[in-house]
Formats: C-alpha cells, structure tokens, sequence
C-alpha cells in the first residue's frame, strides 16, 4: 500500500471516528444532559412548594411512590389467583361429592390497579383514535378530490374542530344512555361514552391534513392517471394514497396526541376507568402520598403519548415511499 493510499485511509478513518462520536453525543449526550437539568431543576424547585398535602414531591420521592405503585399490582394480582384457586378447590370438592353438580367461576372483582388503569384506557384511546381515522381519512381524500365538496364541509369542520372534550361530555354521555341499551353489552357504556368522545374531538386533523395532502398532489401525476384512464379506486389507492402519505400522518400523529389528552379529561370528568379516574381518584384522598402518585401518572401519561407517537413515526416510515425523507 503506498504512502498516499495510507495518508488516505488514515484522514477517512479519523473522520467517520469523529462523525460518529458527534452522532453519539447527538443522540445520546445531549438529550441526557437536557434530562439532568430537568431533574436537578425539579428537585431544586421541589423543596420550596409547600402544598396543603405536604411538600411538593421530588424524583426521588416520585420514584418510591412508583415502586410503590407495582408492589401493589403484583399483590393484586397475588389476591387475584389466590382467589380462583379457592374456587377451584371448592369446586373440585364439589364435583369429587356429586360428579354431576353445576360449578361456575365467578370473575374478580378487586380494585383495578395502576396499571390496569393504563391498560384502560390504551384499549380506550387505540378505539376512539381508529374509529376517528376510519371516519377521517376516506373524507380527507373525498374533500381534496373534490372542492366544491370541500367548501360545502369546511365550515362544518372550522365549527367542531375546537369545541372542547368537556363540552362534548355530556351529550355523548346523555346519547350514549339513551341509544345502547340492552341487557347484556358487549361494551360497557363508559367505554362508549369516552371512545366516542376521543373520536370527535381528534378526527379533524387527520382529516384537515389528508385533505391538504390529497389537493396537492403534481399535476405531472393527475396526467399520467387520466392517460392511462385509470378507475377511481385505482387512482386512490396507485396516485392519490403515496403522494398524499406525509400529510395523512402528520395529521394522524397529530390526532393521537389529541385523542391523549381528550381521553385523559374525559376519564377525569365522567370518572370512568382509565389513568385519569386514578388522578382524580388520587387528588380527593389527599394523602401525604397522594402528590406522589399523581406525578408518578403525569409521568406516565407523558411517556406513553411519547411512545405512541414514535411508533406513528415508524409506521411511516414502513409505509412511506421516500425513504430518505427526513421524519421527526
């Protein structure tokens, strides 16, 4: 190898080696640095809020209460299968006297943890945020094709798009009493009450952007589809569909973080399960551990609604055709 080719590779091996310690201090330094300052702020800042419940709780105090928190769903859950092992044993003894005696299994009834509130409302939030996207992307499309429909539904759209999830609370909650009666639900009506709710309040978005994206589409590509006189469907799904993607999601994106946070006030307001009833449900203790547990949930809520908008990011990424767009 000669001199020069060595120089070469000696300058190109230094280079990647400090491109790729800047893109470690990118992605990881600086966002931890960002991180501790927060932390050092808030544990600072905690020791000087005295509240009616006690002091104003720290990391470290929110970080005891969150322990705490899984303690108590691991016992929960202990409760709960000691509970159906009782009822296994007694029917055992049951059938082992009269092997034609009728056993049943009663289901548990104990409070729902932390937890189980999460997993509340991720079903609750991922149903209303579907529904609202079923509804929201096929009008998206249909206004952008078509303006004169677009002007005859954008004042509709300009009236409802900011109307509150507190305003639309109680008629959802009244309608939903009034129309899903029967005797054996598939769903229970507070579920209804706050899927519907999160629907209304975070379809508009995803329909606003989808329209926005659907109108812009090239004009090179609407010739190349009436060339070739391709069916509307086929002009949805081959033209209409790619081009108008980075638009469907970012409304889509938008409209989770929306369908978030409505459902949270929902929960709260209507009291129905689901991490807000655990906020409220914490404030009206008024414990000492209370403010804890209730920024423990603030933590929580904050971090999933991160996650779930990652992983709207990654479906975009999977199904978009320009790979090398920037997404953030």
């Amino acid at each position: 190898m000669s001199r020069a080719t060595q120089t070469t590779t000696s300058v190109l091996s230094e280079y990647l080696s400090a491109e790729a310690i800047g893109n470690l201090l990118k992605t990881l330094a600086i966002p931890a640095a960002g991180l501790l300052i927060f932390l050092f702020i808030w544990a600072s800042g905690a020791k000087s809020i005295d509240t009616s419940l006690g002091q104003f709780p720290g990391p470290t105090q929110v970080y005891q209460q969150s322990v705490n928190l899984i303690a108590e769903h691991n016992a929960e859950r202990d409760k709960e299968v000691a509970f159906y092992e009782r009822q296994e044993a007694r029917n055992a003894k049951k059938l082992e006297k009269n092997p034609d005696a009728k056993v049943k299994i009663r289901p548990y009834t104990g409070k729902p943890t932390f937890i189980d509130q999460i997993g509340t409302s991720l079903i609750t939030v991922m149903a209303g945020f579907v529904a609202a996207s079923l509804i929201a992307i096929p009008v998206g499309i249909l206004i952008g094709l078509n303006s004169g429909l677009y002007s005859a539904l954008n004042p509709l759209i300009q009236l409802f798009k900011p109307v509150s999830p507190l305003a639309w609370l109680p008629l959802v909650t009244m309608v939903v009493s009034a129309l899903y009666v029967t005797d054996d639900p598939l769903f229970a009506k507070s579920f209804v009450t706050s899927m519907i709710t999160v629907s209304l309040c975070c379809l508009w978005p995803t329909m606003i952007n989808t329209a926005v994206g659907v109108s812009g589409i090239s004009q090179d590509l609407k010739n190349v589809s009436q060339v070739l006189r391709l069916p509307f469907l086929t002009h949805v799904v081959k033209i209409v569909l790619p081009s108008a993607i980075p638009m469907m999601f970012t409304g889509l994106r938008l409209s989770l973080g929306i369908a978030w946070m409505v459902l949270i006030a929902a929960e709260m307001l209507a009291q129905n399960p689901g991490l807000g009833k655990f906020v409220w449900d914490e404030f009206q203790n008024g414990s000492s551990n209370s403010l804890g547990r209730i920024m423990v949930a603030v933590l929580v809520i904050g971090l999933i609604g991160f996650l779930l908008d990652r992983i709207m990011l990654l479906l975009q990424r999977k199904v978009s055709w320009d790979k090398s767009a920037v997404l953030r």
